[in-house]
């Protein structure tokens, strides 16, 4: 039973819709404001990247929307881009610190 996505026409919002073994394409409502009017559209997915990959991929150059600055995985990305291209160690201690701005942690300890 495949899982498939459908955006509204009227409200724009998606959803997902389980659709049972049948070769006719189901007629899908949307869930938040009834409209008929729905096309299937392609459902999201992620990439996996290492660490190593991720700062080699990133360029500290190019501006960043609001999604890049609220995923906790790209804190300190900037710094270790630069420092790489420096060709600068910025040790243990930073590398500790962070992992621990990435969890959440550091603000803990601050307040």
């Amino acid at each position: 039973m495949p899982i498939y996505e459908y955006e509204c026409a009227r409200c724009a919002r998606v959803c997902s819709h389980v659709v049972m073994g049948s070769n006719r394409r189901p007629r899908i409502a949307c869930p938040h404001c009834g409209s008929a009017r729905t096309r299937r559209v392609m459902s999201s997915f992620a990439v996996v990247q290492s660490e190593a990959s991720r700062v080699g991929n990133f360029d500290p150059g190019q501006p960043r929307g609001d999604s890049f600055y609220s995923d906790p995985r790209n804190v300190g990305l900037w710094a270790k881009k630069r420092a790489k291209q420096m060709g600068v160690d910025l040790g243990e201690k930073f590398e500790s610190t962070v992992e621990k701005a990435r969890s959440g942690k550091l603000v803990k300890e601050m307040m």
